[in-house]
């Protein structure tokens, strides 16, 4: 599938404008401003229907306008296949409409992940190296793709999750926060298990990436639950549902009290964490300390990497691969060799920006080009 053509009303900078794009994809050239990442960040918002640069969905409304809309058709190979993908926000009552095909489904999740886009940016260093909230994030996001059920375990486990934290600040007995604790253990099990699984299946993938990459530098990637998690010894995948449940059960029952004293929920999955470690089992160190900027930079672009292969899997068609001014924080070695991955693994429809057309040469100039100016696209 590849993103044929994209339709914006009164999305951020976007009065109103189409464009059409070729199967290998295009290059956006522009200045910083003019709306290239806006242009990425309207086609992901067809992926998740939330922008991936954290923004709410009333910021995203062009300025002096009370709604916007994007659209987007997608194409198989040799038109096999035609899909729409449409979401639209309204200021007025905080609506939100989306459409499959013009059919709206009973819930806005039931068409997550349906355009199969992943997107690189500079920011993603914020992930090795920013606080443990974005790697959480960045679980929730591929897991709620491609991980049946996991989306609804986590929306759940949030609600849940809320009401106990009300009781905890308000003081409430042990008893009166028992009524909580098994849906918090089965939704949160649910969703431990699913990220240990995850990680487990992808961390050869990650060090390959990244030894790639980086020309050699061995780094790993490991799950670290907030529970102790089941049958360490034989790979937290192994563990099964009911595993995990008892663990976590053992642990709310040990940090009761101290929940108690805090007024929180110290116990669960809201309180995992990923770890990026650098170098050999022997002598490894954490990458988020000890990795410099390149290192973090190189282990972000694996982790994305990772997403792609596992979205392409689950899915079974080649992900859109976006890229904002990645290059720009890359140093050439390292550019050419995320370009070579790219090619050779074969993934799909590539757009990719920078504010300098000299950038696009570690892409062999392959791509048809773009301008991107205060909102307009014309193709160069």
């Amino acid at each position: 599938m590849f993103l044929q053509r994209l339709s914006l009303q009164n999305f951020r900078n976007f009065r109103d404008e189409k464009v059409e794009f070729p199967e290998q994809g295009a290059a956006l050239v522009g200045d910083n401003g003019q709306g290239k990442t806006n242009l990425l960040e309207a086609v992901y918002y067809l992926e998740i229907f939330r922008s991936f640069r954290g923004a709410r969905d009333e910021q995203l409304i062009r300025f002096g306008d009370g709604h916007f809309r994007v659209a987007g058709v997608l194409e198989g190979a040799g038109g096999a296949e035609r899909v729409e993908v449409a979401a639209g926000y309204s200021r007025d009552g905080r609506c939100k409409k989306v459409t499959l095909d013009g059919h709206e489904p009973a819930r806005v999740a039931e068409g997550i992940g349906r355009v199969g886009a992943i997107v690189f940016t500079a920011s993603d260093v914020e992930i090795v190296a920013g606080g443990p909230g974005a790697r959480r994030r960045f679980l929730d996001i591929i897991l709620s793709l491609v991980e049946p059920g996991y989306l609804s375990a986590l929306q759940r486990y949030r609600q849940i999750l809320a009401q106990r934290n009300g009781l905890l600040r308000n003081g409430a007995s042990l008893p009166e926060l028992a009524a909580w604790n098994t849906g918090l253990v089965e939704t949160g099990s649910e969703i431990c298990r699913a990220r240990a699984r995850w990680v487990a299946e992808r961390q050869a993938s990650f060090a390959r990436y990244c030894q790639r990459i980086s020309g050699g530098q061995p780094t790993d990637l490991k799950y670290s639950p907030s529970v102790p998690a089941p049958s360490e010894s034989q790979g937290h995948s192994a563990a099964g549902g009911d595993e995990w449940r008892q663990a976590f059960r053992e642990e709310i029952g040990r940090q009761s009290e101290r929940e108690r004293r805090r007024g929180v929920t110290l116990v669960g999955p809201h309180r995992d964490d990923l770890n990026f470690r650098l170098g050999d089992d022997s002598d490894a160190v954490g990458l988020r300390s000890f990795g410099s900027a390149g290192q973090q930079r190189t282990a972000a672009v694996a982790l994305r990497m990772v997403e792609a292969e596992s979205l392409r899997a689950a899915r079974g068609w080649r992900p859109i691969i976006m890229l904002d001014d990645v290059f720009a924080e890359l140093d050439p070695p390292r550019a050419e060799r995320v370009v070579g991955l790219l090619g050779a693994e074969e993934w799909g429809q590539v757009l990719v920006t920078s504010p300098k057309p000299s950038e696009f040469g570690a892409m062999g100039d392959s791509l048809p080009k773009y301008r991107v100016v205060n909102g307009r696209v014309r193709r160069l």
